[in-house]
């Protein structure tokens, strides 16, 4: 009979092959939209745009819905051009005053998740297409947000608005995290056009559109944030 250790003699040690599991990634980033995924404003935003689109466009019903996810040069560039491009500043002007008077109610589950993060050490950022008033105004309504976020990128911050990724690329720098260690949440569109050409994994938040119309453009779909911890976004990052 043949000893067990001579057998393993006959192997010497440079030729034995072990084979090494791969290191999982480990969420570094979260980076969030902000209208539609941190706070359920989007029914705002649909009243104040049905108003213009039936001042200038009162034969075409349902415009509003049709701009979700868009930037306000977009929207500009798509409808309020050729003789319409001069009722841009008074737009403008409308949608500012709008906003000041807007109201900011959290997601369900927004903040008990941003807080679970931070006490895990995962690096959060709000990715938004609003610009920096917008953003004075949220913060003067919530004067806590800045100690729950750690970046906040607005549209002065990009070369390209979404769905071209370069914004989420910005975030994703800003915290020396490559997309396997990022997860975008976004609601539009665009926007998860932008998150899943970024290379992260993307949630969809059906606050804007159903889960069914946002299957092909997102890894995973969420009504809110209830049940959403750092632990459950760490497995499906690394499923």
């Amino acid at each position: 009979m043949v000893q067990a250790d001579a057998y393993i003699r006959r192997e010497p040690c440079h030729r034995l092959r072990f084979s090494h599991p791969q290191p999982m990634a480990i969420l570094k980033a979260a980076l969030f939209d902000l209208d539609g995924v941190i706070f359920d404003t989007e029914p705002q935003y649909t009243l104040f745009w049905g108003s213009q689109f039936e001042r200038y466009y009162p034969d075409r019903p349902g415009l509003e819905h049709a701009i979700k996810g868009q930037t306000l040069t977009q929207i500009y560039d798509a409808y309020f051009s050729g003789a319409l491009e001069a009722e841009r500043p008074v737009i403008t002007q409308r949608l500012n005053d709008y906003e000041r008077r807007m109201t900011f109610p959290y997601i369900k589950g927004f903040l008990q998740l941003a807080q679970d993060l931070r006490s895990k050490g995962i690096h959060t950022a709000v990715v938004t297409s609003s610009n920096q008033d917008k953003m004075a105004s949220v913060c003067e309504q919530h004067p806590e947000f800045t100690t729950l976020i750690d970046a906040i990128l607005t549209s002065e911050d990009f070369a390209y608005s979404k769905p071209h990724p370069d914004c989420y690329f910005r975030a994703m720098a800003r915290f020396g995290a490559t997309p396997a260690e990022s997860i975008v949440f976004e609601d539009s569109i665009n926007g998860l056009r932008s998150g899943r050409d970024s290379g992260a994994f993307v949630v969809a938040l059906t606050t804007s559109h159903s889960a069914a119309d946002l299957q092909t453009l997102s890894d995973y779909q969420i009504p809110d944030f209830e049940g959403i911890t750092a632990d459950k976004l760490n497995a499906l990052l690394t499923h």
